[in-house]
């Protein structure tokens, strides 16, 4: 009998707070109980810097989503809702994709979306998304964070996530944070 090895990369959080939108994600990917790298960057700027997205699973699929989504961006210029529906929509109905094991954050200043393989299309009620391995960890210290501190968006992203890499063993100290002015 053979065991299927997993393959954990990562913890995203997306912080909605004081008038800006921050996205972070550590920097390890692990395969079944070893640390492939320690230095990834999940987090990508894309159509001129407007949108970042942050990606959990696995890592070719999440680049081949990213690459989908772009494109649904490209399609619908300037309404996020839509291309993440559109490709929500494909990604559950697609037998290729339907098959891809990922996640994604996607921000930019109006809009913080979860999109997941089972075509939810997600907006925070209380502006924070945690995705990946570490991501209920980083919610938490998050939320905790945002009710009991005068820290930004970023410094919550920042010490959330190093909470998280304490307690989950898939998520490393190695952070990477963007942030954008919210439009409302």
């Amino acid at each position: 009998m053979s065991k299927k090895i997993e393959t954990h990369s990562t913890t995203i959080l997306a912080v909605r707070h004081k008038g800006k939108i921050a996205i972070g994600g550590d920097g390890q990917v692990t395969y079944g109980q070893m640390v492939l790298k320690q230095d990834t960057r999940k987090i990508r700027k894309i159509l001129n810097d407007t949108v970042i997205v942050g990606f959990a699973g696995s890592t070719a699929d999440a680049f081949s989503l990213l690459e989908r989504f772009e494109e649904k961006a490209k399609d619908f210029p300037g309404n996020l809702p839509r291309a993440a529906t559109e490709l929500a929509r494909d990604w559950r109905t697609d037998r290729i994709l339907r098959r891809l094991e990922a996640m994604l954050i996607v921000i930019n200043a109006e809009h913080q979306l979860l999109i997941t393989g089972q075509g939810d299309v997600v907006v925070p009620t209380d502006g924070v998304l945690g995705i990946g391995s570490g991501g209920p960890y980083a919610v938490s210290a998050a939320r905790a964070l945002l009710r009991h501190s005068n820290l930004t968006a970023g410094e919550i992203i920042k010490e959330s996530l190093k909470i998280a890499s304490e307690i989950d063993v898939y998520t490393n100290d190695n952070i990477i944070v963007e942030e954008i002015t919210c439009q409302n």
